[in-house]
């Protein structure tokens, strides 16, 4: 179905090949997991096989890509829009018109299908993501997830043999991750769909995967079944790493597997010892908070106190009001009802991070953020540094993948050194080397006296960061207090370490081989 055959690519300016003498073969019907370090060129690979790679994003190309008899180098991607459905890790770019439902039949209306059809499959693929609710809604207005949902939807309605997701789940709850990919798998069970994913979350899909293709930093690609792929990589996740650190036989790939092979351990353990919070003096305040945009009630009548040496991560479904809330702490919007008290100057990384970049290279904006904040030249790159290194100072922005772009917007913020530092939905794009880097960097402020926030879907990283929790519905506060009680409290946000060593409330991997040693 899809095949490429010493492919190599080399983007303009650029010093070494993104991809190096690729061969790889997907078969039909699989459902391939693509991984990597962040910016190693998976976003590249997925391109090529729509003929993205190299029509619109331009760059060297040798070797060929062939996707069901049609070489991507000799056709146009409008071209292959009928064979392959692509959505890329930025999915409101792609919308073209206003309204949920709209957007679901464009690509039919061009292709000619028959409104009676165009109709069943707008109706079928409502119910299948599960977002028939937002069939009139403004697509601008949807939440994150939400338009994730809406962009993978308006490529299934067109039947597509080839799906190709780009980091699908990042801005999913665990939740909507859950049924979102759960419907991708009926595609590929129940259909025939041939699905290739690139995802850094290995903890949500590497269960699903039949193959895994794993990039290097050298542009080389490598691939095989999943056990024996994931059991050499580097980049694994809690569960297959703590396999690796206990040393077990068979490197578990889900929590059902890790449970089997992990009764003796919980029985050999003893409950670790609770850690009690003490708050620091708080740095915001907010008290009877209300946020609403027309006749829809975002954030309702929240108070809460944020203190400083504290990271307090904040929990929620889709459009439970996370991001509102933060806007709010942060005063660039102004809330209905309700007041916020700040001790001093707050830092926000929003959502889509490339809205704060507006300079032609990566030192450029470094170089900024050093002048605006009256410090030496460098420090915001060594800040850049500390969680994707090795970011090239030339670099367009936009030409970053979301990692690298949402690092450097992190940097830029942090050089500033606010005393809150607000920080919303900050791994998307992120591997798990990066995500321990910012762990680190998070830390460090909340150890100089600095009160840390942030929204997350990612509770494999809440578990490493939090020390407090808040979960958000409806625009109210529903919990909130220590990290392992909160995260434990419910499966939805328990991490995979947890839930193996359930009911011993252990978050994270060094947790558990501190109390074997």
């Amino acid at each position: 179905m899809i095949r490429f055959t010493d492919f190599s690519l080399t983007y303009p300016e650029a010093h070494s090949p993104t991809l190096r003498d690729v061969n790889l073969t997907i078969g039909q019907g699989l459902l391939c997991l693509v991984t990597g370090a962040t910016g190693a060129g998976k976003t590249s690979l997925l391109g090529a096989i729509n003929g993205l790679v190299p029509h619109f994003t331009g760059g060297h190309v040798s070797g060929s890509v062939v996707v069901g008899g049609r070489n991507t180098r000799e056709t146009h991607p409008s071209e292959m829009a009928d064979l392959v459905g692509y959505v890329g890790q930025d999915p409101a770019r792609g919308f073209v018109t206003e309204v949920v439902e709209y957007e679901l039949a464009y690509g039919m209306e061009q292709a000619g299908v028959a409104p009676a059809a165009m109709r069943a499959r707008v109706e079928e693929t409502l119910d299948l993501l599960g977002i028939a609710h937002l069939r009139q809604m403004p697509a601008a207005d949807l939440s994150g997830g939400e338009q994730q949902r809406v962009a993978i939807g308006s490529v299934l309605t067109a039947h597509p043999q080839i799906l190709v997701l780009d980091e699908p789940t990042s801005a999913l709850d665990p939740g909507a991750a859950e049924e979102v990919l759960a419907a991708i798998t009926r595609l590929v069970h129940d259909l025939g769909l041939t699905v290739v994913v690139a995802e850094h979350r290995l903890e949500r899909i590497i269960q699903y995967a039949d193959m895994v293709v794993v990039v290097s930093g050298d542009g080389t690609v490598a691939s095989g079944e999943p056990r024996l792929a994931i059991g050499e990589s580097a980049m694994v996740p809690p569960v297959v790493e703590l396999g690796r650190a206990v040393g077990w036989d068979t490197v578990p790939l889900s929590v059902r597997e890790g449970r089997i092979q992990a009764a003796k351990l919980r029985e050999q353990l003893t409950e670790p010892t609770a850690v009690s919070l003490v708050p620091g003096p708080s740095a915001v305040t907010a008290k009877r908070l209300s946020v609403t945009y027309g006749p829809v009630v975002a954030v309702r009548d929240l108070s809460i106190d944020l203190n400083r040496g504290e990271i307090c991560v904040v929990m929620g479904r889709n459009g439970s009001g996370k991001s509102s809330l933060f806007w709010a702490l942060h005063g660039a919007l102004a809330p209905d009802r309700g007041s916020v008290h700040r001790a001093g100057p707050v830092g926000l990384v929003p959502q889509t991070p490339g809205d704060l970049l507006f300079l032609p290279t990566v030192a450029d904006e470094c170089g900024q953020a050093d002048l605006d904040a009256g410090l030496e030249r460098g420090t915001c790159r060594s800040i850049l540094d500390e969680v994707v290194p090795g970011i090239g100072g030339e670099s367009h922005p936009r030409d970053l993948s979301e990692g690298q772009r949402l690092a450097l917007v992190l940097a830029t913020q942090l050089v500033t050194q606010p005393d809150v530092v607000l920080l919303d939905e900050p791994t998307r794009g992120l591997d798990y080397a990066a995500k321990r880097n910012l762990v680190a960097v998070l830390k460090r402020l909340a150890g100089e006296n600095r009160a840390v926030v942030l929204s997350t879907h990612d509770v494999e990283f809440a578990a490493l960061a939090a020390d407090r929790v808040t979960v958000m519905a409806e625009g109210e506060i529903v919990a909130d207090g220590p990290a392992a009680e909160v995260l434990t409290a419910t499966t939805l946000f328990a991490p995979q370490v947890a839930k193996v060593m359930a009911p011993l409330p252990f978050l994270t991997v060094p947790q558990v081989m501190e109390a074997i040693a």
